[in-house]
């Protein structure tokens, strides 16, 4: 009597709707259970959690609407052509590419603040070394798919602001130069450049990023959210959490909600331009810039002076490989050093802000 009485208390507790009619054919309610059990944090600075999934679901706007653009984009000779084509003459053509563009830059924007959050929360301790780690190659990746993106529709400002960017990879000691000519595809920024950077925009980075953020979210479902020590602080009894599933979700999903009317409110009202097709021969124009995600390093390389053999953008790329690689490692650095960290983070954070104001400044831009 009692087996039966659990059998139907067991039917009772089953989901219903989809997540019932999933769990009659695939068995889900094991992992359902699991989600279930996690728990989140919740106290007055439980937004910062909502940053990485914001990220995600820029990243996955970029997926979609790339796909579409890919049924009119061609790369090469008839790459302008064909995003004027998609801009002008294809139904809600500008609004796809005008989406996929304010997304990339805000996928940007906000793993950069995940980033930073994580790390001022300090949530890069043993034993996240591994999320933190694959959380920052995700920054660097995201980076350069907008860097390889921003080339593809071969107008004035994009041609010129490549040509920015393949000046200071060649920089680079040793690699630079080899790996600027594997960009490039030959001595100058030209048509088997745009077809070199929608490879690596369409296949190998994207790529890379799915499996990184796929190790990236398995570590973060192992071993849960960390635990500020502001949150450990507080009374066991003003210790509030909510469970991952479903209340962090669907909160999570009204978040996004809000930030894709964002997007569109963006897209619609403020369409992302086209410039001029990009003319090889003419010289640089005045107010060129690359993205607002390399004007820090812009502004410091433009400062920097020559100092014995090295030039200012030897040095500038040493101090930038240096910073990243220090960024990096930060969850090495030890216990004893975490006020050093949060410094160094604040120092680096404000150069950011500071020298791209300068950058900006001196551009003409704001």
């Amino acid at each position: 009597m009692s087996d039966l009485q659990n059998d139907q208390n067991s039917k009772s507790d089953a989901p219903t709707g989809v997540l019932g009619w999933l769990g009659e054919r695939y068995q889900i309610q094991g992992l359902i259970d699991y989600l279930a059990k996690k728990e989140v944090p919740s106290y007055r600075h439980s937004f910062w959690y909502y940053m990485g999934g914001l990220s995600l679901l820029f990243f996955m706007v970029q997926i979609v609407t790339g796909i579409l653009l890919l049924f009119y984009y061609t790369p090469g000779k008839e790459a302008y052509s064909s995003v004027k084509f998609i801009v002008e003459k294809v139904e809600f053509g500008w609004l796809i590419r005008s989406i996929h563009s304010y997304a990339a830059n805000l996928m940007v924007f906000f793993v950069f603040v995940h980033m930073f959050s994580v790390i001022f929360m300090k949530a890069y301790r043993r034993p996240r070394e591994l999320t933190y780690i694959t959380g920052f190659i995700l920054l660097a990746l995201s980076m350069g798919m907008g860097f390889s993106g921003y080339l593809l529709p071969w107008d004035e400002l994009a041609f010129f602001a490549t040509k920015i960017g393949m000046n200071i990879t060649e920089s680079v000691p040793l690699i630079g130069p080899i790996m600027a000519g594997m960009l490039k595809g030959g001595p100058e920024v030209g048509f088997d450049t745009i077809s070199r950077f929608f490879a690596l925009h369409v296949w190998g980075i994207p790529l890379l990023m799915i499996g990184v953020l796929g190790a990236h979210m398995f570590f973060l479902q192992v071993q849960g959210i960390s635990e500020p020590d502001g949150f450990k602080a507080l009374p066991v009894e003003k210790q509030k959490r909510v469970k991952f599933f479903p209340t962090f979700m669907y909160d999570d999903f009204l978040i996004w909600l809000i930030a894709l009317n964002g997007l569109i409110v963006l897209a619609v009202f403020f369409p992302w331009g086209l410039g001029p097709e990009a003319n090889v021969m003419a010289p640089t124009p005045e107010g060129i810039h690359p993205e607002w995600y390399f004007m820090a390093m812009f502004q410091i390389l433009k400062i920097l002076p020559n100092i014995g053999p090295l030039e200012s953008e030897h040095i500038g790329n040493i101090i930038f490989g240096l910073t990243g690689a220090i960024l990096a490692l930060i969850p090495f650095w030890g216990n004893n050093r975490e006020r050093l960290v949060s410094y160094f983070t604040i120092a680096v954070l404000a150069g950011l802000i500071i020298f791209s104001i300068l950058a900006y400044h001196a551009v003409g831009s704001i």
